[in-house]
């Protein structure tokens, strides 16, 4: 099924071009679906909520570095992207709904809305988080 489903991406992007935006869109609902699950596989080894929301950034940014350095571009991580910003607020977000008691499909659904929405956004309205360089001297 996944050889399948690759070929046909393969076949598929060497005769068009995929639009950017729906690129983009899938991406950021990938990374809100793998904060989620990186949520809660640390959950479920009954991690401390720390390592909890490590976990989730760690599982959610691993796998679009891992696609970026394969398609020979610089990691999102390493970028002033709201990326890796967005995956640590969803294990927080996360973490902060279970402690309502909620439905852990609601606890899910709205951390992927919320980290869709604010990657989605970054993009929209081109946010980036501060950057600076450091001068040589001599």
């Amino acid at each position: 099924m996944i050889g399948g489903a690759g070929g046909l991406t393969f076949t598929y992007t060497s005769l068009f071009r995929p639009p950017r935006q729906l690129l983009e869109v899938a991406d950021a609902f990938g990374l809100a679906v793998f904060s989620v699950v990186g949520a809660r596989v640390a959950l479920g080894v009954g991690a401390p909520p720390v390592v909890v929301v490590i976990m989730s950034a760690v599982t959610a940014t691993v796998g679009g570095m891992v696609r970026d350095v394969l398609c020979d571009e610089t990691p999102l991580i390493l970028r002033e992207e709201i990326y890796a910003t967005a995956a640590l607020l969803g294990g927080t977000l996360y973490v902060g709904l279970r402690a309502f008691a909620l439905p852990d499909a609601a606890v899910a659904g709205l951390t992927i809305v919320a980290v869709s929405a604010v990657r989605l956004a970054a993009l929209r309205w081109e946010v980036h988080l501060p950057s600076f360089r450091v001068e040589e001297v001599g």
